[in-house]
């Protein structure tokens, strides 16, 4: 039996400006535990006006606000504190991720782990950016400065829920920037639990304001606003590529970190355990919901159908089951649509190789 925290379920609303604000039409949308199909939350849905609502509370913050004078070191300071509330309620974190993606308890815990090492990575560096003065003429000086940009939209994942939040919240928080954060509509409710913390900590009001809703429409509405300096964004390609049109109209700065299909390359010479336990772990981990996944394994001909016979074996002991038991290896996909997806491929797949082991849900 597990002996996680319990977390209580409830409707989540949108977090602007310090406070706790329902959309405006006051529509919600629910947010599953895929392993039971069973509806655990409801979730503010949002679209244009509520977008506008937390990008002009993240602006007021960063022009005029409190946060415009704080300094580095305080900065570093807020961080340092987040970090240390997310390791005090790192079980109860981990089980609410757990329940709300479908990974394994043990993954979800050291993923909140990496929560808090983020948080204390860039509070370190809050204090270290550094600008240059740059070669020129002896009679006259130049140097450049590295200062916030302003307002940081940023569009996340459902995979690590917290941990893409931590990665993206963290560095602007470190430089100064405020920030628009839309978590993924499947798996919003850790980073929602996150931000009751924010002002215990010392986060004056608008700095960090998170809007709930789908890619169409609220986070469709964070790139094109004009109010917003800058996009971060992770997950596909294809949705990255509207983010790039969508954000040039307004000439925002934009990061993107996108899906890909790296492949392991093996050949005959290589330490094969290790090999074969990297190339398992590289596909399997976290249901293989990760975006630089090794979905793909390149094998020497010579070794090929050693490599396959290896990799069956180690299969076959990977322990599917419930999330929150700690023997479980594998979880459930995060959602309906993504189980559709894999089915679809796995179907292909059986029209175009052989099995050697599963294929069926």
């Amino acid at each position: 039996m597990s002996s996680i925290a319990k977390t209580s379920v409830r409707t989540y609303q949108n977090y602007v400006n310090g406070q706790w604000v329902s959309s405006t039409s006051g529509e919600t949308f629910p947010v599953y535990d895929p392993s039971s199909e069973e509806v655990i939350a409801q979730v503010a849905s949002s679209g244009s006006p509520e977008v506008d609502k937390a990008v002009q509370a993240a602006r007021a913050a960063f022009d005029s606000g409190p946060w415009a004078t704080t300094t580095a070191q305080d900065r570093g300071r807020i961080l340092f504190k987040l970090a240390e509330k997310v390791r005090q309620n790192t079980a109860q974190l981990a089980e609410l991720e757990c329940r709300n993606t479908g990974k394994p308890i043990v993954e979800a815990e050291f993923d909140i782990a990496d929560v808090a090492t983020c948080f204390e990575y860039y509070g370190g560096l809050a204090t270290k950016v550094t600008g240059n003065v740059n070669p020129v003429p002896a009679n006259a000086l130049s140097f450049t400065m590295r200062e916030p940009i302003g307002v940081a939209g940023q569009i996340i994942p459902w995979n690590y829920p917290l941990l893409m939040a931590a990665w993206k919240l963290a560095p602007a928080i470190a430089a100064g920037c405020t920030c628009v954060l839309k978590p993924a509509e499947q798996t919003p409710l850790t980073a929602l639990e996150f931000a009751n913390w924010l002002e215990e900590v010392g986060l004056p009001p608008g700095v960090v304001n998170i809007v709930n809703g789908y890619g169409e429409s609220a986070g469709a509405a964070l790139v094109a606003h004009p109010g917003v300096d800058k996009i971060a964004f992770t997950g596909s390609a294809a949705v990255g590529k509207i983010i790039v049109k969508s954000a040039a109209d307004t000439l925002k700065r934009v990061t993107l970190e996108l899906g890909g299909k790296s492949p392991n390359i093996f050949f005959p010479d290589a330490d094969w355990e290790a090999a074969v336990d990297g190339a398992l772990f590289g596909v399997f981990i976290n249901q293989g919901e990760v975006c630089s996944a090794g979905s793909r394994i390149l094998v020497d001909k010579k070794i090929y159908s050693k490599f396959v016979d290896a990799m069956t074996e180690k299969a076959k002991r990977i322990k599917l089951g419930a999330p929150l038991e700690r023997e479980t290896k594998m979880g459930p996909l995060v959602s309906k649509e993504q189980y559709d997806r894999v089915t679809s491929y796995l179907d292909l797949g059986k029209k175009e190789a052989k099995i050697s082991i599963g294929g069926g849900r």
